[in-house]
């Protein structure tokens, strides 16, 4: 079992079905990348589960960052053939499993995003609970570089050596690649023996997540959304899980009246019975200001 540091000052109310389903289960944590350190925590304090890490498992057959090896399925798919896989490795019941996935933001194009999936899976108990994290509180960039000053200034940008750095020829170059670079000596010898080698460098950010802690900041915010979920049970079953499945817009505009695309209501479903549940005006608010209307700021 790995060990791991707990976060302090994490306060999580326990859900009693939760827990009665829960509490003392083995609980398998699919990664090689210490993901376990944010997970494990929060997990067992909500949920009373052990948790546990099994080292023979190589989640990078799956793909990787770099692109030795392409991931060949969506976020979701691969989280979740990651879980089982793992689980069935170690004979276990109950696993987690999370997808990392970067690039330019959905909605603000010229930001980076860090699209963060996190899945609990139950064979037991028939149950699979799915969460996303969207943030842009993220490092993530890469430059093809000429001179050590141009290395430094990247490093610098990126919150070296907090955070790693991987070096390789070319973007697209995959059979020369030093990731996981930490310390400021390795990184100007590493640029050093490449530059001379193949006369260009190509930088960027190593987004595993033991060498990224902003990325680890968002896998333990999409954990608590995960044991917020978990902890949310259905009004008619009481099984775990029951969570928003779509958003409904249409606010009306407190100037005009007309609909918006603002959210009207959230519609709640559980997946073991089907009950549904409308929840209206969840951000607390019955009109939307004119500013968001088409008619009144087209």
């Amino acid at each position: 079992m790995i060990d791991y540091k707990k976060p302090q000052n994490i306060i999580i109310t326990p859900n009693y079905m939760s827990t009665l389903l829960f509490k003392n289960r083995r609980l398998l944590i699919a990664t090689k990348h210490e993901k376990e350190k944010v997970i494990a925590p929060l997990l067992e304090k909500s949920l009373g589960v052990i948790c546990f890490v099994n080292e023979n498992f190589d989640t990078d057959l799956l793909g990787t960052f770099t692109g030795e090896i392409e991931r060949e399925l969506d976020p979701i798919a691969t989280a979740r053939q990651k879980c089982l896989l793992a689980m069935k490795l170690s004979n276990c019941d109950l696993g987690v499993a999370s997808e990392g996935s970067f690039g330019a933001h959905p909605s603000i194009f010229i930001a980076s995003a860090d699209d963060e999936f996190l899945i609990f899976i139950d064979t037991k108990n028939n149950l699979e609970i799915i969460v996303r994290e969207l943030s842009m509180e993220t490092n993530f960039n890469g430059s093809e570089i000429t001179n050590e000053q141009e290395l430094l200034d990247f490093a610098q940008l990126v919150q070296f050596p907090s955070h790693g750095l991987i070096l390789r020829p070319s973007k697209s170059e995959n059979s020369t690649i030093i990731k996981g670079i930490t310390n400021l000596k390795d990184l100007k010898n590493t640029f050093h023996l490449l530059h001379e080698t193949f006369n260009k460098v190509y930088v960027e950010t190593d987004m595993r997540a033991m060498y990224n802690p902003s990325r680890m900041t968002v896998i333990q915010n999409a954990t608590k959304k995960l044991v917020e979920k978990i902890n949310s049970c259905c009004p008619q079953c009481n099984i775990p899980g029951f969570g928003i499945t779509d958003a409904k817009k249409g606010l009306k505009c407190s100037l005009c009246r007309s609909t918006t695309n603002s959210t009207l209501s959230y519609i709640y479903t559980c997946q073991h019975c089907q009950y549904t549940k409308e929840e209206m005006y969840p951000h607390n608010k019955t009109t939307e200001d004119p500013m968001y209307c088409d008619y009144c700021n087209p």
